[in-house]
């Protein structure tokens, strides 16, 4: 029997994780919550949450902080529930290494609907598999890093990691902004194409691109990106 996904809830208002936790386990869900972050950082040492829900504004931690360090240490989807509407509030969680941004009001049921697309994509990806080869790289999905020829590790966040997969899934082949907003989720707009353009920022610099001439990943000004390298799968 397969046991069903865990979703953590991490709010500092008891409706909220109660209206969640509800719609959730009517949903098929597992969930556990958690009101401080200090009491939902002790629970990961022994639980492994596919998906975590973060609000931002926290008694006793930045939200923001927590959501960069579950990014990249934790490997779940990170999805930030906040009433903090401002683009750059938006933009900031999704540079951080968050997947997904809901603006508080919400109706739970996007917000199951949200995890079950997220769940879907990491299902597919988990298919298609785990570790791919390209120009003296290995990056590995399933712990997260990709490691150079020497053996060196870098660590990537998941959503760092949803980018990287579209590139090298389709290597040689215009990707347009387009096509990533429909792959990847998420609201199109300028809080997506800001996060988009500071995901890959950060991937080349993992990848050590020369900033003002890469190889790998090219920007076709107007048009997308495209990735020039060889890529094996295994």
């Amino acid at each position: 029997m397969t046991t069903a996904p865990l979703v953590t809830i991490l709010d500092d208002e008891p409706a909220i994780r109660t209206m969640l936790a509800d719609a959730l386990e009517e949903a098929g869900f597992r969930t556990m919550s958690f009101g401080r972050a200090t009491e939902f950082e002790a629970a990961l040492k022994t639980a492994a949450p596919d998906v975590c829900l973060v609000d931002l504004s926290l008694p006793d931690r930045d939200g923001l902080t927590l959501v960069h360090r579950l990014a990249l240490e934790q490997g779940a989807t990170v999805i930030i529930i906040s009433g903090r509407a401002q683009v750059q509030d938006r933009v900031t969680g999704l540079e951080l290494g968050a997947d997904d941004y809901i603006i508080k009001p919400f109706d739970p049921a996007e917000v199951v609907a949200r995890i079950r697309a997220r769940l879907r994509r990491d299902k597919a990806v988990q298919q298609a598999g785990n570790t791919a080869y390209f120009n003296g790289w290995t990056a590995h999905f399933d712990s997260y890093v990709l490691e150079n020829a020497t053996g060196e590790q870098t660590p990537f966040s998941h959503a760092e990691g949803e980018v990287l997969r579209l590139f090298l899934e389709r290597p040689k082949r215009l990707i347009s902004r387009a096509m990533m907003q429909e792959t990847l989720g998420g609201a199109a707009g300028e809080s997506f194409d800001r996060a988009m353009d500071v995901r890959i920022s950060r991937l080349r610099t993992k990848l050590r691109e020369d900033p003002k001439n890469p190889r790998l990943i090219k920007t076709i000004y107007g048009a997308g990106y495209i990735f020039l390298g060889d890529v094996s799968w295994a």
